[in-house]
C-alpha cells in the first residue's frame, strides 16, 4: 500500500511538471513570435530608410487598412516599454531594437533552460513512477 501511495505521489508530480512544461513552451512561442516581430521591423526599416514618400497599408482598426504614404521617414517612434516611447532616426531605433532583440534571445534561452530543467525532472519523476508499478506488477505475479 506504501508503493500504492508514493506512485501516487509520483504521477501528481508529474503532472504538476507537465503543466509547468506546457507553460514554459507557451511563453517560448510568444518570445519567438516577438522576434519574429523584431526582425520584421528590422527589415521594414531598412526598406523604407533614405525614401522621400513610401506607399503604406495604415491599420484603422478591427484587422482593417487604408492606403496612405508614409512622408517622413527620417524620423522614427520606438516603444521603450513601459507605455513609453522616444522619437529617433533610423541608426537610433536600429539600436533600440537590438537591444529589445538581444533580452529577448536572453529571454528566450532562460526559458529553454527552464524547460530542459522541468523535462528532465519529469523524466526521472517518470523513471521513478515505472519503477515501482514494475516492482508492484512483480510482486503481483509472484502473489498470483
Amino acid at each position: 500500500m506504501e508503493d500504492q501511495q508514493r506512485l501516487n505521489n509520483l504521477l501528481n508530480e508529474i503532472n504538476v511538471y507537465r503543466q509547468q512544461a506546457d507553460l514554459i513552451r507557451q511563453q517560448i512561442e510568444l518570445i519567438q513570435a516577438s522576434i519574429a516581430e523584431v526582425d520584421a521591423l528590422f527589415a521594414t526599416l531598412d526598406d523604407i530608410e533614405g525614401q522621400e514618400v513610401v506607399e503604406a497599408f495604415v491599420p484603422v482598426g478591427a484587422g482593417s487598412f487604408v492606403k496612405g504614404e508614409l512622408k517622413d521617414t527620417d524620423e522614427i517612434i520606438v516603444s521603450i516599454g513601459a507605455g513609453l516611447a522616444v522619437r529617433k532616426d533610423a541608426a537610433g531605433a536600429r539600436e533600440i531594437i537590438s537591444g529589445q532583440k538581444e533580452e529577448l534571445k536572453d529571454s528566450l534561452d532562460k526559458m529553454l533552460a527552464n524547460l530542459q530543467q522541468v523535462t528532465d525532472i519529469a523524466g526521472n519523476l517518470q523513471a521513478q513512477a515505472e519503477q515501482i508499478a514494475a516492482a508492484a506488477q512483480g510482486n503481483m505475479t509472484q502473489m498470483g
